[in-house]
């Protein structure tokens, strides 16, 4: 199974639905895809794993869409998307499962890659926090990772996404 993470306007197509952050050799574990929605099946929901920071080194842990620890963070969710937001409302981390349609409507180079490589979801990733000792800097229309920029990059690769200290790694 292909999963396509959409971030900014990159996408990186990998076989498996984990993004993980390497800093100095260590590698940690940011974001896994538990579960994705399927429109011919009731009940199901994406759903995720997180382990990142604000950018103010506040710890957000979540498992299966519920924040593990007492936290002044909260976890919105709908069917086809998780949003971790501080008090205020902002958003840290927003994981946003696109439909066919949505996913085909990005740009040119992007929807080529999904086209030949196939994924079976297509997810958008945007937010603000750090993870492994990186700082990920996901928007509309980049990905900084510390203070590489990527934009209308589009890759699959053999292994996971993984996220270090010279960028982006497949």
């Amino acid at each position: 199974m292909k999963y396509a993470f959409i971030i900014g306007t990159s996408a990186f197509i990998v076989p498996s639905g984990v993004i993980t952050a390497v800093e100095g050799g260590h590698s940690k574990e940011i974001l896994r895809i538990r579960s994705i929605y399927h429109d011919n099946e009731p009940g199901t929901a994406l759903a995720i794993d997180a382990d990142i920071k604000d950018v103010s080194g506040n710890s957000i842990v979540i498992a299966n869409n519920m924040v593990e620890i007492n936290s002044v963070f909260t976890v919105e969710t709908g069917r086809d998307h998780v949003k971790v937001l501080r008090p205020d409302g902002t958003i840290v981390l927003h994981v946003h499962q696109l439909d066919d349609r949505s996913a085909m409507s990005l740009e040119l180079n992007i929807t080529g890659e999904l086209l030949v490589n196939a994924p079976v979801v297509a997810i958008r990733i945007t937010g603000d926090f750090e993870s492994g000792g990186l700082h990920i800097l996901a928007e509309n229309e980049k990905l900084f990772i510390n203070d590489n920029g990527y934009a209308t990059f589009a890759q699959a690769g053999k292994g996971d996404l993984k996220f270090t200290e010279d960028g982006v790694v497949l």
